[in-house]
């Protein structure tokens, strides 16, 4: 059975075993044509994920190791492969075991020990299982799946601060301290939670596209805290309108307004100084905010960014810059795949 097909009856099984309704519309859809330096690309870049995650399941980066493993599973899900079926299956495997190993009595995903910004490597594996768990055909696996994201969405619940949005830890640990990274990381995690069935109340998104919305400026941005009001941030305007979209907000007021100004900011790619030296995760966030305005804005935006990120492979088959290589890599490798449309969560 071709991995296509046979990727189509897992979607049916999954269907059938939870209330999703964002299940993928499509395991094919590439958007345009694919040049054959990218699928190159991003077959150098996989392999040299899998050579260089430890048999545990995670990759030994010291920093943010959740996070990070959560962000390469993610951009190994991208390329079509599942738990048990395709060339990474393996791999993805061991990073839902790594990640489920992580899970706390209190349902964090992490290990606050050693990670003193634990709610990046929270939201980001509760959108990687969450990835995991919209086409899991164990069906005690599917509960595992089920109990450890149940519990990691009840957490994000309660470290929401007053505000509505979330910081590097829990609000209760963090006197209530916001800040819009780890916000659009939590409303990513949670929304592909509630795709793949597990309840997530909607106050709670409610309450994150208020504070969204509070902190946005006169010129559209987004602010870096609700607490630091006044000047914008391109990257995190960005990260804020993918999680609109995800959260199903296309059409408020703040949309229109939010993207005129990361278009204008971001759009021309070889200015990287709007990016405050975070290139990759901006353009992580708006590369997918540019894929759902349509092939036309996307298409020529695309084929500008994914040169760009070939022509800086190394021949190992990783990228380098800020954090570490493997979160390079990942990120790089998930942009990449955008047009291949197998993660529901990145879908239009």
């Amino acid at each position: 059975m071709s991995q296509p097909s046979a990727r189509r009856d897992w979607l049916k099984i999954a269907a059938s075993l939870t209330l999703s309704s964002a299940l993928p519309r499509s395991v094919s859809a590439q958007v345009g044509p694919q040049d054959d330096r990218w699928n190159d690309s991003i077959k150098k870049g996989l392999d040299w994920l899998s050579r260089t995650q430890s048999s545990r399941g995670q990759w030994n980066t010291q920093v943010y190791p959740t996070a990070i493993a959560a962000l390469a599973g993610t951009a190994l899900i991208a390329s079509g492969s599942t738990t048990t079926q395709g060339p990474y299956a393996k791999e993805i495997a061991r990073v839902s075991d790594f990640l489920i190993s992580k899970s706390r009595n209190n349902g964090l995903i992490g290990d606050p020990q050693t990670d003193s910004r634990y709610t990046y490597g929270h939201g980001f594996s509760m959108l990687m299982l969450s990835q995991v768990l919209g086409e899991e055909g164990l069906l005690d696996r599917r509960q595992e799946l089920v109990d450890v994201l149940s519990k990691a969405v009840e957490f994000s619940g309660s470290a929401q601060t007053d505000a509505g949005g979330w910081g590097y830890v829990s609000a209760r640990e963090g006197n209530n301290f916001d800040e819009g990274s780890t916000t659009i990381t939590q409303v990513q995690g949670l929304r592909g939670c509630r795709n793949a069935g597990i309840p997530v109340s909607g106050k709670i998104i409610d309450n994150a596209k208020d504070y969204i919305y509070a902190c946005k400026n006169p010129d559209g941005g987004i602010s870096y805290s609700s607490q630091q009001m006044g000047t914008s941030r391109p990257a995190i305007t960005a990260a804020a309108l993918a999680a609109l979209y995800n959260a199903g907000d296309y059409d408020s007021d703040n949309v229109p307004e939010m993207f005129k100004y990361t278009k204008e900011a971001l759009h021309d790619i070889s200015d990287g100084t709007r990016a405050f030296g975070h290139w990759h995760y901006t353009y992580l966030y708006y590369s997918q905010v540019v894929y759902r305005q349509g092939d036309e804005l996307w298409l020529p935006f695309r084929d500008r960014l994914y040169d760009r990120i070939v022509s800086e492979q190394r021949p190992d088959g990783y990228w380098e810059g800020a954090i570490h290589p493997v979160y390079v890599t990942a990120i790089n490798l998930i942009m990449l795949q955008l047009n291949r449309s197998f993660l529901p969560i990145y879908q239009r």
